[in-house]
């Protein structure tokens, strides 16, 4: 069983940059990804970035590569994705997920490796 929280979802203008976080006091022993998807309003939930479990290396969906950066603490149990020059099609609900295979472009394009997800925060990006 693995329990995800996020936080720090906010409105922001457009160039704007947030930083949110995912707090993962409970993972499964054999989670080897952690990343965040990202669900925009009336469309399909789409993948974001991954992270491995070190932390030394992570995927991104090519509408956020350049923009967004994903880190790992794992002494504080916390994800982070830092996100700059936002832009409105980035406004969408924030999903911290976790699964037991491992971070790649594959992992992002297909939520069905997720086997565990938090619960989201609204991030939206308008002027």
């Amino acid at each position: 069983q693995s329990e995800l929280a996020e936080s720090g979802g906010d409105w922001v203008p457009p160039a704007a940059s947030l930083r949110i976080s995912c707090s993962f006091n409970t993972l499964h022993e054999n989670t080897q990804s952690i990343g965040w998807f990202r669900q925009p309003p009336r469309k399909v939930r789409e993948g974001v970035s991954c992270t491995n479990e070190r932390g030394d290396s992570a995927e991104y969906s090519d509408s956020v590569k350049g923009r967004f950066t994903s880190s790992r603490d794992n002494d504080k149990d916390t994800v982070y994705l830092q996100m700059n020059n936002m832009k409105t099609e980035d406004t969408g609900a924030y999903l911290c997920a976790a699964g037991l295979s491992s971070c790649s472009s594959a992992w992002l394009r297909h939520s069905t490796h997720v086997n565990y997800w938090g619960t989201g925060v609204a991030v939206i990006v308008s002027s």
